[in-house]
Formats: C-alpha cells, sequence, structure tokens
C-alpha cells in the first residue's frame, strides 16, 4: 500500500508517480497480473528517498530547537535565583 498520490506532496517522485498512474489506466485488467509492478518497485524506493531526506531536514530542524530551547532555559535559570532574593 501507498499513501495518496498527490503531486504537491511528493514533488521528488512526481515523474515516477505520473507513469504509474499512467501504467493503471493503459492496464486496467493487467494491473493486477503485475503490468505496473516495476513502477510500483519504484515509486516505493522514490518514497522512501523522500521519506529520508524529509526525517533529515526534520532532525535538524529539532537540534535547532533543542539549542534554543537549552539556552533559553539556561537565561532562565541564571535570572531566577536573582529574583528569589529580591522578592
Amino acid at each position: 500500500m501507498h499513501p495518496p498520490l498527490t503531486i504537491h506532496r511528493h514533488p521528488m517522485c512526481a515523474e515516477i508517480i505520473e507513469q504509474f498512474q499512467e501504467c493503471h489506466l493503459d492496464h486496467p485488467i493487467a494491473k493486477f497480473f503485475g503490468e505496473c509492478t516495476d513502477l510500483k518497485v519504484k515509486l516505493d524506493r522514490c518514497f522512501r528517498q523522500e521519506k529520508a531526506v524529509k526525517r533529515k531536514a526534520n532532525f535538524e530542524e529539532s537540534k535547532k530547537l533543542k539549542a534554543r530551547l537549552k539556552a533559553y532555559r539556561k537565561e532562565n535559570a541564571e535570572s531566577s535565583p536573582d529574583m528569589r532574593k529580591n522578592a
């Protein structure tokens, strides 16, 4: 099973998606007997590559956010003892 084949959600795989959908239209019965299997395998590989790229980008973004959060917490920890003494 594959995710919905919308080109705008999978720009890296747009060409293969179009070929796969065209194959299904050209071979309405043969698609059940493996006519489009090669394209399906290519599509699965492309989706895996696309997911790996997104995963790497998300990981890099999360590292930046964690660093910002750590700096924010450190800044608040340094200013908190001063607030307690003045209160």
